[in-house]
């Protein structure tokens, strides 16, 4: 297992098949909003052929958008535009898909970038050469800022306090006035500091990763209803700002607490499990957000540690079993669409 997530594995694979689901409601067309494609040096590898595998379990995804993940750096030149890299390869995934040589899925249609935000006015440069690079797929960037005072939770921002960081917000200025959008990569303590970034730049579409992730292990381990309540008030509270979008997904499967992190060693959880854990955190955000600023995304590789594609996208129409026609074509497709100009 790569530190960042999945490494493929035949054993995993039998794992995961341990769990038979047909597709739910087949004809939904999906917008997957969030997907990774990577090789890491350690052994780590989810490239094209095995995200189509993944993608040919039968649901109706009609396009993705790429999500940032420090794959395919450059090497060389100057340090800021190594990211550049990453841009580069995923031109060429999607130019890939755009032959129709692969399937109908418009695999890596538009993505999201990283560059540092702590360059503030200097940060045109960076984003000029990934769009470039991208040829015109390039939507945005994603601030990874995720911290908090305890040891035990592994940090990916260098301190705390990053989103009022005055770089920080003069870059976000930026991407407003250039209509780019920010994805952010937070826990749930730091969910009110996104509310001030979106005050401060209200023009500017913000995409909440992961319903905000909420932590549920390290201090916070045997306090799930107390992280339920501050997540809750938190969320309701960002909400409240039109401009900020929210994914749902990427969270935690603890289906039986005498099991280590819930993982099951005989059997891969099934959409049933995946969506009854899931959906007290999905159902309050879209109660907060409403469908039209709520959209779903696999996760993908990251989520492959715990299930399969096709669990994964049916737990979340078991969640919106009861939801109407549009509410569904909202959270499964047009919300993406929307947010990420496509």
């Amino acid at each position: 297992m790569s530190k960042l997530g999945f490494s493929k594995d035949a054993s995993h694979e039998r794992w995961l098949a341990t769990t038979i689901e047909q597709v739910l409601e087949p004809s939904i067309e999906i917008v997957d909003a969030h997907h990774h494609l990577w090789h890491r040096p350690d052994g780590g590898s989810y490239l094209f052929p095995e995200f189509l595998a993944d993608l040919n379990q039968g649901h109706r995804v009609i396009s993705t958008v790429y999500a940032e993940c420090h794959s395919m750096y450059r090497t060389e030149g100057e340090e800021q535009l190594k990211s550049v890299g990453e841009s580069e390869f995923v031109a060429g995934v999607s130019a890939m898909s755009a032959s129709g040589n692969y399937g109908e899925t418009a695999v890596c249609q538009v993505m999201f970038a990283h560059t540092d935000m702590t360059l503030g006015n200097k940060v045109n440069y960076v984003l000029d050469a990934h769009d470039r690079a991208s040829g015109g797929r390039l939507r945005g960037v994603r601030i990874s800022c995720g911290w908090d005072k305890s040891p035990k939770i592994r940090n990916v921002a260098p301190g705390p306090g990053m989103l009022s960081d005055g770089r920080v917000v003069e870059a976000s200025r930026i991407l407003e006035r250039r209509k780019l959008s920010l994805d952010v990569w937070l826990y749930h303590p730091q969910i009110l500091e996104l509310a001030g970034l979106a005050a401060a730049c209200p023009e500017l579409t913000i995409i909440l990763n992961h319903v905000g992730s909420p932590i549920l292990g390290g201090p916070y381990r045997n306090q799930s209803e107390q992280v339920m309540q501050e997540w809750s008030e938190a969320i309701k509270k960002l909400a409240q700002h039109e401009n900020v979008f929210v994914k749902l997904g990427a969270l935690p499967i603890r289906l039986n607490k005498t099991l280590k992190e819930g993982y099951n060693p005989e059997h891969a959880p099934g959409s049933a499990e995946v969506a009854a854990t899931w959906r007290p955190w999905i159902e309050g955000c879209i109660d907060a957000f409403g469908p039209s600023r709520c959209m779903f995304e696999s996760n993908f590789p990251v989520q492959k540690n715990w299930c399969s594609y096709l669990v994964v996208w049916n737990a979340y129409k078991r969640i919106a079993a009861e939801f109407s026609p549009d509410t569904k074509a909202k959270l499964f497709a047009e919300t993406a669409r929307r947010a990420y100009r496509m």
